[in-house]
């Protein structure tokens, strides 16, 4: 596929302002050789709702989650014998409730 691009090139060259003569802003040997003070910053920020919740959210799941290491063995146990009873009517319940959770 060939695409034709049609126009001219300008009549002459654009031409770059000049800037201010370089040897102005080199510092003198005492500037040199004195501190220079932190400028005070300008920038500000501020967070809106939603941020402040998902940086509390990221710092909640950034810590370790407490696990009932008893009540998983149970779970586990019961799946290895046999006898644990899935309701299908509870986990779509709270999925439902997940998502109503979520869409706040």
């Amino acid at each position: 596929m060939t695409t034709k691009i049609e126009g001219g090139l300008p009549a002459k060259p654009v031409e770059a302002p000049v800037v201010a003569d370089a040897t102005q802003a080199r510092a003198s040997a005492a500037t040199r050789d004195s501190a220079v003070s932190p400028t005070p910053p300008v920038d500000s920020l501020r967070l809106t709702g939603e941020a402040v919740g998902i940086k509390t959210m990221a710092k909640d799941m950034a810590q370790p989650s407490k696990l009932d290491m008893a009540r998983i063995k149970e779970i586990r146990s019961a799946i290895d014998s046999g006898s644990y009873q899935i309701n299908p009517q509870e986990i779509a319940s709270r999925l439902l409730a997940l998502e109503r959770e979520l869409l706040k």
